[in-house]
């Protein structure tokens, strides 16, 4: 056998245990401890059950659905039992088995969060405690369903990610159905794709700016250019709106009116009451000016070129 198969053989080896080993330690990783008397008074007092039987005496029903859930078996595979999964989640229930009632329930958005955060604290979680989010009272159950699979990824409580982002912001939903925008509905991008619902950026980006974000897929309008245009280095929202809109090319402006907002000089052929390039047809001042995002030319001072 040669060189170069052993080591080929090594290498797929070394993935398939990177792979299993990481599933297991997700599956088994320590959880942080809960102060479940400060989410709830009412757990004042109360201990853990572990006996499956008791939970399911009434809800059989709710434990069918959560069998098929990522939960249930991420859980199985630590050798957990039924009641173990339930109590984890809803803390210890031995005063609810003697009064089965709604007191131990937990209504406050951030301490609903908490609870969740036993396991999900690190990765992209990590900053939810300094996000906007977390800090509208939205909980993690706010957008995930984890009694029942509703969706094929992340527990989501609509069948895809657009649809639950959509759920609050119904502002962006009608953006994303205008003449022109991202292919968000076509299926090859979704909320995802720019957003970490779970971060800290005022606008929950991927990456720590709006720019940065947009070059993890527009790469050629990063640069360096020997010519630089400002208001693309500053920001692509200076002449783009990111959702959706109603203009070609995303841009939050018909055409050559997005560039007269900063070169209003007068007599250029381009301005309105010259209107000789300016026709609804037209690309207005990208007609000359053809490299608007920045120029490698050494002539192109002008983004003619």
């Amino acid at each position: 056998m040669t060189q170069h198969r052993w080591i080929s053989i090594a290498a797929v080896t070394v993935l398939f245990a990177v792979a299993f080993g990481w599933n297991a330690h997700v599956a088994t990783a320590p959880m942080r401890p809960v102060d479940w008397v400060k989410i709830n008074p009412a757990f004042d007092g109360a201990t853990f059950v572990k006996d499956a039987e008791k939970c399911l005496t009434c809800h059989e029903a709710s434990m069918a659905k959560y069998q098929g859930t990522a939960h249930a078996h991420a859980l199985a595979l630590s050798g957990s039992t039924a009641a173990g999964d339930c109590e984890s989640c809803h803390g210890p229930r031995s005063k609810h088995i003697e009064s089965p009632s709604a007191e131990l329930a937990i209504t406050d958005a951030k301490l609903q969060s908490s609870v969740c955060q036993q396991c999900h604290a690190g990765g992209k979680q990590f900053a939810w405690k300094t996000g906007p989010h977390q800090g509208a009272d939205v909980s993690c159950t706010s957008c995930h369903v984890v009694m029942e699979k509703k969706s094929d990824r992340a527990l989501l409580k609509a069948s895809t990610m657009s649809e639950t982002c959509y759920s609050c912001h119904a502002d962006v939903k009608s953006d994303m159905n205008k003449m022109s925008h991202h292919p968000v509905r076509e299926g090859k991008l979704d909320c995802a794709s720019c957003h970490n619902a779970h971060g800290s950026t005022p606008s929950l980006l991927i990456k720590p700016t709006l720019n940065e974000t947009c070059f993890t897929c527009h790469a050629d309008k990063r640069g360096p250019f020997v010519w630089e245009h400002a208001p693309v280095r500053e920001s692509c929202a200076n002449c783009h709106t990111p959702h959706g809109a109603n203009q070609r090319n995303l841009l939050n402006g018909k055409d050559s009116f997005v560039c007269l907002n900063c070169h209003s000089y007068g007599g250029h052929i381009n301005l309105p009451r010259y209107n000789r390039t300016s026709n609804p047809y037209g690309s207005g001042c990208t007609n000359c000016h053809i490299t608007t995002h920045g120029s490698n030319h050494p002539s192109g001072a002008k983004f003619t070129r």
